[in-house]
């Protein structure tokens, strides 16, 4: 059976039974389902009976809880599926009596499949018990007319009680301030008004968990706040942080999916405390392990305000077991952004004014990213490496094609006695002047760019298949027109400072000035197909590099 795009899954197994056989299950719908899986709750659900079956309320419990992580947590294996667990018939204790069942709940992305855990008396395809799972779907959510319908059972073994324990919570999935249940069966107590807080960046199972318990404990509104701007600046790689927009757009659409009847506000989270520290009809903060003093932090702050404090929830962290040395031990978003290095973020545009025998790569970077250290390990890998520095100093030479107009230009007392231009002289006349610098920029890079078009000719004679021009003012000087793509170097602006002072000999003042005057990383990265970064270990760079002259081989080929 082929793969479908989007899926339901409907399981209908006892929690506590549910709980060790989540991997199998998951194995099985990732098998059927590629992009994404919404998952609904219905213990006790049966499909085998002549009656059509409807849809109940199921308590809100720590079972229910940890029973979720699980499903995250397992979850992680398959990251190409889009997990979204729904919340419409799970409920918390409340005085106010439950809104009926009886609506269809549209979804982002209309199921193709339902699957299910249900077991038949013969384990077979029955196909009445398909047309009643049909049905059910149906009359829970808005799925696609051609609705198919899978059994599961015995594609997984439910018999099998082994646990996986990056799958199952070995403890409670969710601390919390307030007096938990004693019992894991006991209900859970809902809040009208819930807060929760993050940079949801490149949203993840871990975010997802977060988010759910928050959306289950609401009962009326989940104020979400997202992180941006200044508190982004401290994070891991934040030139991949995937814009607010962006990022406030899937958190949007996941959170309607979950749980439509709450009232989402999402609004940018500028300072740690955020309308939590403010707003008095708060009454519930969800927190993960690593963000628990922040929420303390955070009742201090009411307490000062004359507000009540927050109940905090705290959830655990999802780990992940296949982290590489520099990632994080946990699902986080800043182990994604290490594993974008060196990946395609943009499909590069067909250039067929490009040599067809020859694929060409600009290769930039600020002051101090390391650029040219990658350009030495791309042409130890195979490539032809263009230095632009190198062509400069050649156009500025007695015998050099832009010597005779930077003369006429700039005049003769921008000469040594030997006749040769002093660039020092030369950049001191223009730096800082933008006309100046315009006029020397018109002269110089048109040079430079045809003398880069003949070494790619001489590259391609010689049977090389790759050429890097290694530029920092590849973007600048419009030399991307040049390539099939960009690939940008970057570093944190406070580590390049200090490799600045430290090669150069450079006053702080002095790096930091050069580097202002430079392009940022965020508008590199933004034009950029690839991005590396010479931050960790040596050997951690030369991996990224590998890893991206492995992809752009595949890429070659295909073309």
């Amino acid at each position: 059976m082929s793969a479908f795009r989007s899926g339901l899954l409907v399981l209908t197994s006892p929690l506590a039974a549910l709980i060790p056989r989540l991997t199998p299950i998951l194995t099985s719908a990732a098998r059927l389902v590629e992009q994404t899986l919404y998952v609904h709750l219905q213990p006790g659900l049966s499909l085998g009976g002549p009656a059509q079956p409807h849809s109940s309320h199921v308590q809100a419990t720590m079972e229910v809880i940890n029973l979720i992580t699980g499903l995250y947590a397992g979850a992680d294996a398959y990251r190409h599926l889009d997990i979204r667990i729904l919340l419409t018939n799970i409920l918390t204790k409340n005085p106010t009596p439950p809104s009926s069942l009886g609506s269809v709940q549209n979804l982002a992305h209309p199921p193709e499949v339902v699957l299910t855990d249900f077991q038949t008396l013969d384990g077979g395809q029955y196909n009445p018990v398909k047309q009643q799972l049909e049905r059910y779907a149906t009359s829970c959510y808005s799925c696609c007319p051609q609705l198919v319908s899978v059994l599961l059972y015995p594609e997984y073994d439910p018999g099998d009680t082994s646990t996986d324990p990056s799958v199952v919570p070995h403890s409670s999935a969710l601390w919390s301030g307030s007096p938990m249940p004693t019992s894991p069966k006991h209900p859970l107590q809902g809040y009208n008004h819930v807060v929760v807080g993050g940079t949801f960046d490149h949203l993840h199972n871990a975010h997802k968990l977060l988010l759910t318990v928050a959306c289950l404990l609401a009962q009326k509104r989940l104020l979400v706040g997202v992180g941006d701007k200044y508190l982004l600046e401290n994070k891991v790689l934040p030139e991949l942080i995937q814009p607010y927009t962006y990022r406030v757009k899937h958190l949007s659409e996941f959170l309607v999916d979950m749980k439509p009847s709450l009232v989402f506000d999402i609004v940018p989270l500028l300072d740690t405390y955020g309308p939590a520290g403010t707003d008095p009809s708060l009454e519930c903060l969800v927190v993960s392990e690593e963000t628990y003093r922040g929420g303390l932090a955070v009742n201090c702050r009411r307490l000062e305000n004359g507000l009540e404090e927050l109940a905090l929830y705290q959830i655990l962290l999802l780990k992940n077991p296949d982290h590489s040395e520099n990632e994080e031990d946990k699902v986080s978003s800043s182990s994604f952004r290490h594993q974008m290095l060196g990946t395609l973020l943009q499909t590069p545009n067909k250039r067929p004014d490009l040599p067809s025998n020859v694929y060409v790569v600009g290769l930039t970077g600020p002051s101090g990213s390391g650029k040219s250290s990658v350009a030495l390990l791309l042409q130890d890998l195979g490539a032809k490496v263009i230095d632009s520095d190198q062509l400069g100093h050649r156009a500025y030479a007695p015998d050099g094609p832009a010597y005779q107009t930077v003369i006429e230009a700039f005049g003769t007392d921008i000469l040594h006695e030997d006749g040769t231009i002093n660039r020092k002289i030369l950049s001191s006349r223009v730096f800082g002047n933008k006309k100046q610098l315009k006029k020397l920029t018109d002269i110089v890079w048109p040079v430079i760019a045809k003398m880069c078009q003949e070494e790619i000719n001489k590259a391609a004679a010689e049977g090389k298949t790759v050429c890097v021009i290694d530029a920092a003012l590849l973007l600048e000087a419009g030399w991307n027109n040049m390539v099939h793509e960009v690939w940008t170097v970057i570093i944190p602006e406070k580590e390049a400072r200090r490799r600045i002072m430290e090669r150069d000999g450079l006053s702080e003042a002095a790096a930091q000035s050069r580097l202002q005057n430079q392009m940022s990383n965020q508008q590199r990265v933004d034009q950029s197909h690839v991005v590396l970064s010479t931050l960790w270990e040596k050997h951690i760079t030369q991996r990224q590099v590998e890893k991206a002259w492995t992809l752009l081989q595949e890429r070659i080929k295909t073309q």
